[in-house]
């Protein structure tokens, strides 16, 4: 139930859906005997379709999610093993066109060829299935294999988990998959943005890793941070930004997180 209401209710309540359906309930009051409260409502989306799309709202969002954990930091010694989250593969397209198609977040992926090398002896972990409420196409994990080995990482140094479909799945089927034994130092690879929510997620099972955020979408100095160039890029970064705070709320308040915004 909680993955169908994460991709129902969560899609409903992205700021640009939330502004549509306010946009759609004024016009539909316009031809009522509410008309004021109809015009009302349509100067409010109005006002939020411009201030969401042509400001900094989103970016502001998503810098105090990418600024919670810092880069990591290698003089603190060489990892046991890598754990790469999954959701930089569309496993639709990769089947359609018979190659990886990646999304903007394919930096999960890349990082780890300089990984690889700089830590030979470290596991590396790809955990990531289907997303999909339907799934039409083989989990991300199916994928992942010939775009690494292109990298020159050896197979045998991979392992893969296929069955998550969402960050919680993520934490807790790779724990099970890889048994780590105390004292062991893993690092975990995602999005800077959806860093806390990982990390929370992976603390609530048990499992210490060390944040290893990628994917960056704000310079460290949010003073440097550019106004939107398209109304269209305002109203996608609020979108993905106000989806990770949603999902940290909804986490926390299933017990699928430890904190409500995990810390270093």
């Amino acid at each position: 139930m909680f993955f169908v209401l994460s991709k129902t209710v969560a899609f409903l309540l992205l700021p640009s859906n939330v502004i549509l359906l306010v946009a759609i309930a004024g016009v539909v009051l316009l031809f009522t005997r509410r008309v004021r409260l109809g015009r009302n409502l349509c100067v409010l989306a109005t006002a939020l379709f411009l201030i969401v799309g042509l400001t900094p709202v989103g970016a502001a969002l998503d810098h105090v999610l990418e600024d919670r954990f810092p880069a990591w930091q290698p003089a603190n010694g060489a990892p046991d093993g890598i754990i790469v989250l999954g959701g930089s593969i569309d496993p639709v397209l990769s089947q359609a066109r018979g190659q990886i198609a990646l999304y903007d977040s394919a930096e999960r992926l890349t990082v780890v060829a300089q990984l690889a090398r700089d830590y030979p002896k470290a596991r590396i972990v790809f955990t990531g299935g289907n997303a999909a409420l339907v799934p039409e196409a083989p989990p991300e994990a199916a994928f992942v294999l010939p775009l690494w080995e292109s990298f020159g990482i050896a197979r045998d140094r991979v392992t893969l988990e296929r069955r998550s479909r969402n960050t919680y799945e993520n934490a807790a089927f790779t724990k099970a998959l890889v048994q780590p034994k105390p004292g062991e130092r893993w690092l975990l690879v995602t999005t800077a943005q959806h860093m806390p929510r990982a990390i929370g997620c992976f603390r609530s099972v048990g499992f210490a890793v060390e944040a290893y955020p990628v994917d960056w979408h704000t310079p460290p100095n949010f003073s440097h941070a550019e106004w939107p160039h398209r109304m269209s890029s305002g109203l996608s970064q609020t979108d993905l930004a106000a989806h990770e705070w949603e999902g940290l709320i909804a986490y926390w308040l299933t017990g699928r997180s430890s904190a409500l915004f995990p810390a270093p």
